[in-house]
């Protein structure tokens, strides 16, 4: 799929295969690590997804944030917000283990300073993600598959990639959100747009309004979950 503005039909089977295996490693590293540093391996995973879809992607360096962007952004944040609003009641109430699976995810935003994790989410993790799964690996997935094929291509990879957590809930969230960015994206949607959208949505949802009680089970609840 050619860029309208470059011509550039994005990038290759070689850089798709350096994305997936990088991304394989990284976050299995990342959730598989003392949890005590897990936004210490967080951050290190953006730089260093951010910095390979940089490398391999001129659909990732020409990425731009517009003014109009924020809106539309913002607005995709809360679509997707009210997604998992239902989706938490959903697993919480008919997912064996899924109140306890989400009160574990939560749990990682007492491990660090609130302000520290957001900035870390707005400067690092949100847009380097984007720059990553759709800069690099839809875009090329896309150009390999087709435009609708390869979104759902990449957005399968992207919640496989979240399997090394260990958490199913997890999992399940990042393909939704996963599909959702994928979509818009596949739709024409600028990467500003979608790294505005990952950056409110992430800060949002797991540091201003979480979907639902959210106080990590002591041992004994956890087991009896």
């Amino acid at each position: 799929m050619a860029d309208s503005a470059t011509g550039d039909r994005g990038p290759g089977t070689v850089a798709l295969a350096i994305g997936l295996a990088a991304a394989a490693t990284a976050f299995t590293a990342t959730f598989r690590g003392p949890r005590e540093r897990f936004w210490d391996r967080m951050t290190l995973t953006g730089v260093s997804l951010g910095l390979i879809a940089l490398g391999l992607s001129s659909r990732a360096r020409g990425a731009r944030l517009r003014f109009w962007h924020i809106p539309m952004g913002l607005a995709s944040a809360a679509i997707l917000y009210g997604t998992f609003q239902l989706g938490d009641r959903f697993a919480r109430r008919f997912v064996p283990s899924g109140d306890a699976e989400i009160r574990e995810i939560y749990g990682l935003r007492t491990l660090r300073p609130r302000g520290e994790i957001a900035t870390r989410l707005a400067t690092v993790i949100g847009p380097a993600e984007e720059l990553f799964w759709r800069g690099l690996i839809q875009a090329a997935l896309m150009r390999r598959f087709g435009r609708w094929k390869g979104a759902a291509l990449a957005a399968g990879a992207y919640g496989g990639v979240h399997v090394t957590s260990g958490n199913f809930t997890l999992m399940g969230a990042a393909g939704v959100a996963g599909a959702h960015w994928c979509a818009l994206y596949a739709a024409g949607a600028p990467l500003g747009v979608l790294i505005v959208s990952h950056v409110a949505w992430d800060i949002w949802i797991f540091l201003v309004q979480p979907t639902g009680e959210v106080e990590v089970l002591a041992a004994g609840d956890l087991a009896a979950a």
